[in-house]
């Protein structure tokens, strides 16, 4: 997805359509804010479709099972719901909310250099996930990196990642570079 039309902030991915349900043009919306429900408080979310920046409207949303459902102004049937399956849904990062000192989104994260307290590069931040214990930074390498192993560090603040330094595009850890050897 290109976000080409982007001009007040930073595309945030929050979540993706999926499958048409019922005969009203619902669908199902899978949402990748924690907790899913989230989502919905963005009651306008921007998509990609057809090389254009649109925005959809939620207009009316509810639960089935484990499923979020959603309803889309102007989506009122299955044939032109079905044209939004598979799209990814956003918002800048102007739109989000303010976090507490010391608290990032994870797309603040994505891209940082991630240096050891010995100052040795590990590498930069590819994504991150969610493993119910804590969040883990995918470290991948660098033509700079002390080598090129990809390395998975717990986002444990205070004992694995002691600072992270937006300004300076780094994050430092408490991880030695022989870790996992």
């Amino acid at each position: 997805m290109s976000y080409s039309a982007v001009n007040d902030g930073k595309p945030v991915v929050l979540g993706k359509i999926g499958k048409c349900h019922g005969i009203k043009g619902w669908v199902k919306l899978h949402s990748f804010t924690s907790p899913p429900e989230n989502i919905l408080d963005y009651p306008e979310l921007k998509i990609e479709l057809a090389a254009q920046q649109r925005e959809l409207l939620v207009t009316e949303s509810r639960h089935q099972n484990s499923n979020l459902l959603v309803h889309f102004e102007g989506y009122d049937d299955p044939e032109s719901a079905r044209e939004l399956t598979g799209l990814e849904v956003w918002v800048t990062d102007s739109e989000l909310p303010a976090l507490a000192v010391g608290e990032y989104y994870w797309h603040e994260l994505e891209g940082l250099l991630v240096w050891n307290e010995q100052k040795v590069l590990l590498g930069k931040v590819s994504k991150l996930l969610e493993t119910g214990a804590n969040d883990v930074l995918v470290v991948v390498p660098t033509d700079e990196s002390a080598d090129k192993r990809e390395r998975l560090i717990p986002y444990i603040k205070e004992q694995v990642v002691k600072a992270v330094d937006k300004d300076a595009a780094c994050i430092h850890v408490n991880w030695d570079a022989s870790y996992l050897d």
